[in-house]
């Protein structure tokens, strides 16, 4: 079973880039939460280890002990770029590296170009910490510039930010060799012009609240060329509210906090609200 490292950029005392309402570490953090979610959803295969799954505070050095002691394969570290530019990047270590490493990078590179409509900034190269630390392939991505208008509406759309982690899923699983799972796992549908919710929402045998609820979409407006989950391979996912407790979330939907740990890559019993956890 291959082990991926998943890295939200930044946390707790540290946001990270800031600009148009949004903050970094908020934006990976629902990125990586999505991938994860994806890959649980779709492939088999693999275990996912997460450097935070809340709103907390881990340093670099943290980050990529962690992955190297816990043998992982693959260490993605997700990011938000600033600085008034505009498009998606991704990284490598600036020195020696595995032919894995290159490999693994261009699936990841290309399978996100193929969801997102961001300008390509093409595949680059830096000292980081995280790529250059860490024992296994590594590769850092920039997703879009916060501080500028055009990129920033894009990732406060949740529709939009489901493209992105849809990409880093399938380069993660191609990277890795995973076999997609049995039945079809979570299909998705790229929107045509003329579809609307309903329309898609019938093919799919789906409601249209079903079908909002999939892509956490807040209304009815979808445009051409949107990717969106129409299966949710029966996994149950929950959004943790104020006052909720891992042993609270487990007694309602008759399964255990080990199980539910097991599934989101809990080191912890620790979980905020607004995260979204699958529960079965």
């Amino acid at each position: 079973m291959v082990k991926i490292y998943l890295d939200p950029g930044h946390g707790g005392t540290d946001p990270g880039a800031a600009g148009n309402g949004l903050q970094e570490k908020n934006v990976t953090l629902s990125i990586a939460l999505k991938t994860r979610d994806i890959l649980n959803r779709d492939y088999e295969g693999h275990s996912i280890r997460m450097s935070r799954t809340s709103d907390t505070t881990r340093s670099l050095t943290q980050r990529t002990n962690d992955a190297n002691s816990w043998g992982a394969d693959y260490f993605v570290s997700i990011h938000i770029n600033a600085g008034g530019g505009t498009g998606y990047e991704d990284y490598i270590y600036n020195g020696s590296v595995s032919n894995n490493t290159l490999a693994y990078r261009d699936k990841v590179h290309a399978e996100i170009m193929k969801q997102v409509d961001f300008r390509n900034r093409g595949k680059k190269r830096a000292n980081f910490h995280v790529l250059r630390e860490s024992s296994m392939p590594a590769v850092l991505t920039e997703n879009g510039f916060i501080d500028t208008v055009a990129d920033a509406n894009k990732l406060k759309s949740d529709a939009y930010l489901n493209r992105i982690a849809t990409g880093h899923a399938n380069g993660i699983a191609q990277s890795l060799g995973l076999k997609r799972k049995s039945g079809g796992g979570g299909n998705t549908y790229t929107v045509k012009s003329g579809d609307t919710l309903w329309s898609i929402a019938q093919a799919h045998n789906l409601t249209v609240q079903q079908l909002k609820n999939l892509n956490g979409l807040t209304n009815d407006t979808i445009y051409p060329g949107q990717v969106l989950i129409v299966s949710s391979g029966g996994a149950v996912y929950y959004t943790v509210k104020a006052g909720d407790t891992l042993w609270r979330i487990s007694q309602q939907y008759n399964t255990t906090v080990n199980a539910i740990k097991s599934l989101n890559g809990l080191t912890s019993d620790i979980i905020q609200p607004g995260t979204r956890l699958r529960v079965k």
